[in-house]
Formats: C-alpha cells, structure tokens, sequence
C-alpha cells in the first residue's frame, strides 16, 4: 500500500497531522530524520512524501537532519516520486540570503539586509547599511534564532562584544534593515498546495521569537497561550494582498508546496517579505474562532495527492500490459 511520507524531526509539530490523517484513514508513515541512510541504489518505496524539516533541527540535537533530509529529497526526486517541499525547498528553507535572491526574482521586496562572518564583520555590515534602526538574525534560522532589535550602531557594538551572542551554525550573521509596522504586526500567509489557504496577523509587541504551534519547545519565547490585552494570532477575515499572485508564483518555482511567508507592511503600506518556511504550524485557538483548519486542509490535500499518484500509477501499468 502507498503511504503519505511525513519527512521531520519533530513529533510535537506533526502531532495534529498524524490525527488529521488518522481521522480520514490516509495511510501515512513518519521519517524522524536525524541520522540514518539510504542506499542510492535501492528504489525508493511508492508513495507521496511531504517534507517539512526544520531550519531550526540542529537546535534539538538533530544537527544534520536538514543535510539527510537533502540527500533523501534527492534520491527521490531520482525516481521521480511525488515530493512536496522538494530539494529546491530545502535549499531555500535553511539559507535566506538564498530565499531573498529568490523573492527578489519575483519582484517581492525584502528588507535591505548585509551577510556577514565574524563579529567585527556584522558592525561593519550594520554600517554599510546605512540605517537607524535593525535587526541581527541567523541565516539558518527558524524559532527566531538570533534575532535582536537595536536602535544604535553602539548598542550593536556592545553586544557583538559581549557573551550573549549567538554564534550561528552556518556562521552567518544577518544584518537587516528594522521594517517598523504601525501597529507592531506582521503577517504570515499559509499556503497549502501552493495556494493561499489564509493569513494570520501577529502581534509583535512583545518580541520577535514567535511560534505559531500550540506546542512550543524549550527555547521558544511568546508561545500564543501568553496573555495579552489582544490575541498574538488572529485569523485575518477576508484577506486579500497584491503579493498573493507573485508569492504562489515563487513558491511553484522554488518546489514549495506547503509553506509559509512572514510579510511586515511599513508606515507607507510599503510590503516586506522577510522570512519563509517550509516547516509551518498553525495556531489552534486562532483557527477554531475563525472556522478554519490548516492541518486539516493539508491532510485532505496530502490524501488527495495519494490518490490522484496511485491513480497514475495503476493507469501506467494497465497501459503496459
């Protein structure tokens, strides 16, 4: 029998998409990929594979699962087996400056943002920028590793020079211009299936380190059960955004098929997209009082996939014999 293939490192996160899948009887089996292999030579079993491994894996002692997974996704594709969020994806999953040069192929403007490798590097790549305000962030990040707001080159300075650092595990450093919203929001868009599913608004109030799942690991700070005078996650009714067309463009291009984009709008309505990942949870409380469901659409649309793959394979077969 074909299965749905959940490719993660994870378990907390894919929980409510093996209920999804359990629910509907779509046969599914989990790659927990931190170690192991592949023989290259061997085929790959039949089935539908759906990758969402982690920028952030190595922060669970799953330090090479992103380059397994790379080398799974690429053995696959070998064999030409269904995979969404292929190695195109994952390329981009673990390296912005990858995902900026991307969006930028699309017409999607990002924040301007400096690379750079050694700590007197990232004080002079604040400088280049010529900003007042910005922001350090990994470029293998996820979980908001690394990211820190500061408002002067000397406070910058201070921490460069200090012990709170946070060494990135590709050691490099973002340095990005400071997007200041309005309303101190940003905007995650969900696709699934490479379509715009919806959109939530994120209030940003209390830090940048956000995590959408209703199970957060140690580590991740402003989980949605945090109390606040207004929902960190709200479903936004109706939405509807001039980068929608070119974001389903760039996802298609780029193997995504599950995915999320972090946009931030400045005081001018100007639109940033500055993150984008392929690993993307959904916020329960914010879904069930806008009567939506983000793991429930992707099971159906990954039960669905399953079908239409088996189909195709049963119609080949006949055609040969």
């Amino acid at each position: 029998m074909s299965h749905v293939y959940i490719i993660h490192e994870n378990s907390a996160w894919t929980a409510p998409l093996i209920g999804q899948l359990a629910s509907r009887g779509i046969p599914y089996h989990e790659w927990f990929l931190d170690r192991g292999f592949f023989d290259l030579t061997s085929e790959p079993p039949a089935g539908v594979f759906y990758n969402r491994m982690s920028a952030s894996s190595h922060t669970r002692d799953h330090r090479f699962g992103a380059e397994l997974t790379t080398t799974a996704l690429l053995w696959l594709e070998r064999h030409g087996r269904r995979v969404m969020n292929d190695s195109r994806a994952m390329s981009l999953e673990i390296n912005k400056v990858a995902q900026y040069h991307a969006l930028a192929a699309h017409g999607i403007r990002s924040p301007a943002t400096a690379a750079a490798v050694g700590r007197e590097e990232i004080v002079e790549a604040a400088k280049s920028l010529g900003v007042d305000a910005f922001i350090t962030k990994h470029n293998r990040g996820g979980k908001g590793l690394g990211v820190r707001l500061f408002r002067s080159l000397s406070a910058l300075e201070d921490y460069v020079a200090g012990p709170e650092l946070e060494e990135p595990i590709d050691g490099t450093t973002l340095v990005q211009e400071y997007i200041e919203s309005p309303d101190q929001t940003i905007t995650r868009i969900e696709f699934i299936g490479g379509r715009f599913l919806y959109a939530v608004r994120v209030d940003t109030s209390e830090g940048f380190e956000l995590c959408p799942a209703d199970v957060c690991q140690p580590g991740d700070a402003f989980c949605p059960a945090t109390e606040s005078e207004r929902p960190k996650f709200r479903v936004v009714e109706g939405f509807s955004h001039p980068l929608i067309a070119p974001l389903e463009r760039f996802l298609a291009e780029n193997g995504m098929s599950v995915a999320a984009v972090e946009i931030v709008e400045d005081a001018d309505g100007v639109a940033y997209a500055y993150d984008v990942n392929i690993n993307t949870n959904y916020n329960e409380q914010a879904e069930r009082e806008a009567g939506v469901s983000g793991m429930g659409t992707l099971a159906q649309w990954l039960g669905d996939e399953l079908q239409r793959q088996t189909r195709n394979v049963t119609f080949e077969a006949c055609a040969i014999s």
